[in-house]
């Protein structure tokens, strides 16, 4: 079943990995000790060493090894790190990664298991991991510990965590998941203004067979979904709520990365495209709304969530934003336009209903979009809720699937 790869900076964390390594053969897994120090030699002695995983660099091992500058040899030790490990993978040596680590080695550690495909097990014992962990997770499945004390020695506090950590990483990797029944799977994307929508699309699709993953578009809602396709998870995509990129392009708090749709796109996948949600930008709590934006039309979602209306000038914006990316597409695809609104307040009586805005929005997608055979747009006098608009969506997936 391969082995676990326990890595840590052994100049400064030979003692702690070492233990760590221990617990996991004492709970009956495999375990591969990996030194990633970029200052001095390994305190103790690595199943691989540094300069192994040095030479997996693009520039060779003269890039890592022997840096002055200590941020620049972290970088370029987490880069070959990263190489060292796609290697292992597709030779199918790696069955769990374990890292050990405070701010600089889970910095070099996490970028390598963001490499890996969801379903790798990773566990990341940090001393930061009780603060912000995104630039470490990002939108993949690590599991971070709090190593409440620093990795400094084994004492009677590191003693338990890391061998919680060992026993952790080496049951996922002994006790594996049970493959569920074959069935193709599909992504979705959902905001609670296009819930009704996606929840009509989802239970069609699962009636017919199908093993529907939905996403909250909050920016690492998608790029998770994206991740899964990459990874040969998802095999097609119905790209319902295309928000996040109102928060990109504007500056909310679920931006959707520069990034978005490329996986898609490059993978060749059935991909059926809507607006849901693009009449508004999300923000925190009312009060954290910037100073530019305090005179624009605000809708209170909840105590921790400010909705802001898009403007014609903005929705020209994503909607060039979103042909740029759509026109490079190479498979059939589909794009669908509600003509009625593309949330559950943008429709008539409601707080964004704003058909100027709107009508920018269509009539930009038509023209920037360049329409083929394989790339059409179907616009329909519908708001995006509509039961008429959920068949739509079904129909559009089943005829380019």
């Amino acid at each position: 079943m391969g082995s676990i790869y326990a890595i840590a900076t052994m100049d400064t964390k030979g003692e702690e990995i070492g233990y760590v390594a221990e617990c996991i053969r004492n709970a009956g897994a495999e375990v591969t000790v990996v030194d990633v120090g970029t200052q001095s030699d390994a305190q103790g002695a690595p199943d691989v060493s540094r300069e192994t995983i040095a030479a997996c660099h693009a520039g060779g091992r003269d890039a890592v090894i022997g840096h002055t500058d200590r941020g620049e040899a972290v970088t370029a030790m987490g880069e070959a790190l990263c190489a060292y490990l796609l290697q292992e993978y597709a030779k199918g040596n790696v069955a769990g990664i374990i890292g050990i680590g405070g701010s600089g080695g889970t910095a070099l550690i996490t970028p390598a298991m963001q490499a890996l495909p969801i379903g790798v097990p990773k566990v990341m014992v940090s001393t930061v991991a009780s603060g912000n962990t995104e630039p470490y997770v990002g939108c993949c499945d690590i599991a971070m510990m709090y190593s409440v004390v620093d990795v400094a020695g084994i004492n009677r506090v590191s003693r338990q965590v890391l061998g919680n950590a060992a026993h952790a990483i080496a049951g996922m990797v002994v006790n594996t998941v049970t493959e569920a029944e074959d069935k193709p799977t599909l992504g979705m994307t959902m905001f609670g203004v296009t819930t009704p929508c996606v929840t009509m699309v989802r239970e069609a699709l699962e009636k017919d067979g199908y093993d529907c993953l939905v996403f909250h578009a909050t920016g690492t809602g998608g790029q998770a979904m994206e991740k899964l396709v990459e990874s040969g998870m998802i095999d097609g995509v119905l790209d319902i709520t295309t928000t996040e990129v109102a928060d990109e392009v504007v500056g909310g708090v679920f931006p959707a990365g520069p990034e978005r749709m490329d996986r898609i796109l490059a993978r060749e996948i059935p991909y059926v495209v809507s607006l849901g949600a693009l009449d508004m930008v999300n923000f925190g709590a009312e009060e954290t709304v910037p100073e530019q934006f305090k005179n624009r039309t605000l809708h209170v979602h909840n105590a921790q969530v400010t909705l802001m209306r898009t403007t014609v000038d903005e929705n020209r914006q994503f909607a060039e934003w979103i042909a740029n990316k759509l026109n490079r597409s190479t498979r059939p695809i589909q794009i669908l336009i509600p003509e009625n609104g593309v949330s559950l307040i943008d429709d008539e009586g409601q707080p964004f209903h704003d058909p100027d805005a709107d009508k920018a929005l269509f009539e930009t997608i038509e023209a920037r979009i360049e329409q083929t055979e394989n790339r059409q747009i179907k616009r329909l006098a519908n708001n995006i809720n509509d039961p008429e608009f959920a068949a739509a969506l079904v129909a559009s997936f089943q005829e380019i699937k």
